[in-house]
C-alpha cells in the first residue's frame, strides 16, 4: 500500500469533526470522495444527519448501512445500550471505556473495504486520531498496520497493489485536526460529536469536552452550542 493521493476514496463518515475533516482533506487533494455511514443502533445516531449534510456540501455520494441488528449484539457499551449512562468527564478518563463498542472499527472497515472493492475505489479512509488511542484499541497505529495487512491478504487478486487504507490524522491531536479543518474551510457547525445525541451538544461527556478543548487549544472559534460549556486552562 503506497503513499499517494487516491483517485476515488470511500470515507467512513460518522458526521463527526474528524471524519468530516478527512473527507474535506481528500477532496481538497483532488480525490473523488464517497461517504459511507453506519447505523449500528448508536444512541447518538443524530450524527448520521450531519454526515448527510457533509455529503451534500461536498456533492459526494452517501450511503448509510443498516447494522442495527448487529448493534443489538454489541452490548455493554453506553453507545448501544440505552440502560447504560454515557459518562461525563475527560475523554481519556477510565470511565470512558464504557463507550467502547466491541470490534467496531474492524466491522466498519471490513464493510467499507468490501464496498470499495465492488465500486473499484482505490482507498478507504477513516478518522482515527491520537486522542483516541487511550480509550479505543481499534484506533491505534498497531491496529491500523494489522488491518492494512488483513485487507491486502483478504482481497488478494481483487485489490490493486497500491490500494490505500488511510487514517490521515492517526498521529495528530484533536487540536491539530481543528487547525487543519479550519484551513480546509470545514463547516464546523455541520459536524456532531456528542455521544448523548440530544438537541444540542451536552458539553459534559468526553467527546464534548475533547471538542471544546481542541478549539480552545487550536485558537479557533467554536461555533458549537453546548448545554454545559466549560473553560479550559492552558
Amino acid at each position: 500500500m503506497t503513499d499517494r493521493t487516491p483517485q476515488h476514496a470511500l470515507v467512513i463518515a460518522s458526521g463527526g469533526l474528524d471524519s468530516t475533516a478527512v473527507a474535506y482533506l481528500l477532496a481538497a487533494k483532488g480525490s473523488r470522495v464517497s461517504l459511507l455511514s453506519f447505523d449500528y443502533g448508536q444512541r447518538h445516531r443524530k450524527e448520521l444527519e450531519y454526515a448527510a449534510r457533509t455529503a451534500h456540501q461536498l456533492d459526494a455520494a452517501h450511503e448509510v448501512v443498516d447494522l442495527t441488528s448487529v448493534g443489538r449484539l454489541l452490548g455493554g457499551s453506553a453507545l448501544t445500550d440505552p440502560s447504560i449512562t454515557v459518562p461525563d468527564g475527560h475523554y481519556s478518563d477510565q470511565s470512558m471505556r464504557i463507550t467502547v463498542v466491541p470490534n467496531r472499527n474492524t466491522i466498519l472497515l471490513s464493510i467499507a473495504v468490501g464496498a470499495a472493492v465492488a465500486a473499484k475505489a482505490d482507498a478507504v479512509a477513516f478518522g482515527a486520531h491520537s486522542g483516541d488511542h487511550t480509550v479505543y484499541p481499534d484506533c491505534r497505529p498497531e491496529f491500523f498496520a494489522q488491518m492494512a495487512e488483513a485487507i491486502r491478504v483478504a482481497n488478494a487478486g481483487f485489490l490493486a497493489d497500491d490500494f490505500l487504507l488511510l487514517a490521515p490524522f492517526l498521529h495528530a491531536s484533536k487540536a491539530d485536526i481543528v487547525r487543519r479543518a479550519a484551513e480546509l474551510d470545514v463547516p464546523f457547525a455541520l459536524t456532531w460529536s456528542c455521544y448523548k445525541g440530544d438537541k444540542i451538544h451536552c458539553g459534559s461527556c468526553g467527546t464534548c469536552r475533547e471538542r471544546q478543548e481542541a478549539f480552545i487549544l487550536a485558537g479557533i472559534t467554536d461555533p458549537t452550542e453546548y448545554a454545559t460549556p466549560y473553560e479550559v486552562t492552558r
